[in-house]
């Protein structure tokens, strides 16, 4: 067999660089066709014979929206609102802090910063029973940010987010250069004038990164919503969705896959008008220095 020539290497290569690519893509979407296919099946089942089923038809929607006890709607704004809190002020809350130990020498500042890595290092699982009996008292003292409240699930997920989120921000603080800080100090600036108006329009890829994976972290979160919010009304979207599935004979599949492709959709559009600054945050983060 005679040996391929470099043109013809060069065009294997893109037939099998395309092959892989659309194998990737397909095992990509096919999860999401197929749930939209059961959104669309009247038959109320997932195990669908055809990805395209023959009877389309828009009763499971209707279903979703007009269900007893089962306000869609409100589990949509819940999750919209509880996350897009907790992004605010964890976003907030961890540049503050990453500013302070980046630009700030003070006592005890590494054995804080060892102490938060540390703290990662457990699985969040192992401190469900902790939180609960943590929120449980509050809920005696301050009853609004206890059990069956936006505002503790709040606090419990602020909590969590903030050890990765701010060792993410005091990497990036640190390679900005402190000739920035001390220029703008010989012009009389303070440090607040500086954090503001010097280093946060440096930071913004990153912010948006941080703000992003913390919006689909508390988002998609499950098994802490569930056990800290206990009446229907206060549900996110998540925990509202499992009702449609936990009934032994009365599990409605296709209700269910309708209001997972509705839910999908706060995600995809933030997706959508960020997505330069995401992966500029991201590239940014990897190559200064």
């Amino acid at each position: 067999m005679s040996r391929l020539t470099m043109k013809q290497r060069r065009i294997w290569g893109y037939v099998i660089r395309w092959l892989i690519a659309l194998i990737l893509i397909a095992f990509s979407l096919f999860p999401v066709l197929w749930i939209a296919s059961s959104a669309f099946n009247p038959s109320n089942t997932l195990a669908s014979a055809t990805l395209i089923p023959n009877n389309l038809g828009m009763g499971n929607f209707h279903k979703l929206f007009n269900t007893p006890g089962r306000p869609f709607g409100r589990w949509l704004w819940n999750s919209i609102k509880i996350s897009g809190i907790t992004t605010i002020l964890s976003v907030s809350i961890t540049t503050l802090a990453a500013y302070a130990f980046s630009r700030f020498r003070f006592s005890g500042r590494v054995n804080m910063l060892k102490g938060i890595l540390l703290v990662q290092v457990f699985p969040a699982l192992l401190a469900i029973i902790a939180v609960f009996t943590l929120v449980t008292q509050f809920e005696s003292i301050i009853p609004a940010i206890g059990l069956d409240t936006h505002a503790g699930l709040i606090l419990v997920y602020l909590g969590g987010a903030m050890g990765v989120n701010v060792w993410l921000m005091k990497g990036f603080f640190d390679t900005i250069p402190r000739a920035i800080d001390e220029s703008a100090m010989v012009d009389g600036a303070t440090h607040w004038q500086i954090f503001t108006l010097l280093l946060l329009p440096l930071m913004r890829p990153m912010l948006i990164v941080v703000g992003i994976l913390s919006f689909i972290g508390t988002y998609g979160d499950f098994i802490l919503a569930r056990i800290l919010l206990k009446s229907a009304d206060q549900y996110p979207l998540m925990v509202g969705l499992f009702l449609y599935t936990a009934g032994q004979f009365s599990q409605q599949w296709g209700a269910f896959a309708a209001g997972a492709l509705i839910g999908a959709a706060p995600i995809m559009i933030v997706y959508l008008l960020l997505q330069d600054q995401i992966v500029g945050g991201l590239t940014q983060g990897s190559v200064k220095g």
